[in-house]
């Protein structure tokens, strides 16, 4: 099912939708990150763009 784009809501921007590659890619430039690396960090966190944002510098400050 695709992603309501008319719904942009707190909960919407909260999240970071693994099934959409716009938002995947997305984040993945946000943080100077692989689309790969994007991909991993959420499938090991979950979709919160809160922990995704932390985790994402962890990972940058430790390459």
């Amino acid at each position: 099912m695709s992603d309501d784009k008319n719904n942009r809501g707190g909960q919407d921007r909260a999240r970071v939708s693994g099934g959409e590659t716009y938002e995947v890619d997305y984040f993945a430039r946000k943080h100077g990150l692989s689309r790969e690396q994007a991909e991993q960090l959420i499938r090991e966190h979950g979709n919160s763009r809160e922990v995704l944002d932390r985790e994402a510098e962890k990972m940058k400050t430790s390459a």
